[in-house]
């Protein structure tokens, strides 16, 4: 091998070496499992199925006040729903023990969970499609919190669940659709009391 060619083929490997070096650095490092990520997230996953099944509980006795039995039983059967989500989350991710969350509970932005419906849609001569109608809004924002961290987080396990999850509000968002189609949609004049209740001082 002559003297020039001997260079050509050191400068070949010098330039194939720093090539690989420079794509090593462009790969992104793998990205290690963060449990303080993951217990997090659990945490605010099972926080956000037991403030559903609260609220809906207290939207039945609110209704149950007002003889709407129809719509407070309705409201329990979703409490129900909401209990078991969160019971299911303790038994399939957390051991069966309720996570520790800190003084004062989660904090959400706009301060309540994605799943918990607002006491001001109430009424209490609304009907089970008005139930269902919130019912349906809740678990459309649980889908997309869910969808939202599966694409914002960068730990692998909590983007694995959060996936799984967004699937399963997916899921119950169209058995609500179903379950509207299938219940008489309110009459026009379904707020008029000809005879409404009374508050005293």
């Amino acid at each position: 091998m002559s003297r020039a060619t001997a260079t050509k083929t050191r400068a070949r490997k010098a330039g194939g070496r720093r090539a690989a070096s420079a794509r090593d650095r462009k790969k992104p490092a793998a990205m290690k499992p963060n449990p303080t990520v993951q217990a997090d997230f659990l945490a605010r996953a099972w926080a956000m199925e037991v403030e559903a099944a609260e609220r809906y509980a207290m939207f039945a006795d609110a209704m149950d006040e007002h003889n709407n039995r129809e719509v407070a039983e309705l409201f329990r059967k979703l409490a129900r729903i909401e209990q078991l989500h969160a019971d299911q989350l303790l038994e399939e991710n957390l051991s069966r023990h309720p996570p520790v969350l800190p003084a004062g509970g989660v904090r959400w932005d706009g301060g309540e969970g994605p799943e918990t419906g607002a006491p001001g849609e109430l009424h209490y001569r609304m009907q089970p499609y008005h139930a269902l109608q919130i019912a349906l809004a809740c678990e459309k924002r649980a889908n997309k919190f869910f969808a939202d961290v599966a694409g914002s987080t960068s730990d692998a396990k909590v983007r694995k669940l959060a996936r799984e999850m967004a699937e399963e509000e997916a899921e119950h968002v169209r058995l609500i659709e179903d379950w509207l189609k299938r219940t008489p949609p309110p009459d026009k004049d379904w707020e008029h009391d000809s005879d409404p209740p009374v508050v005293s001082d």
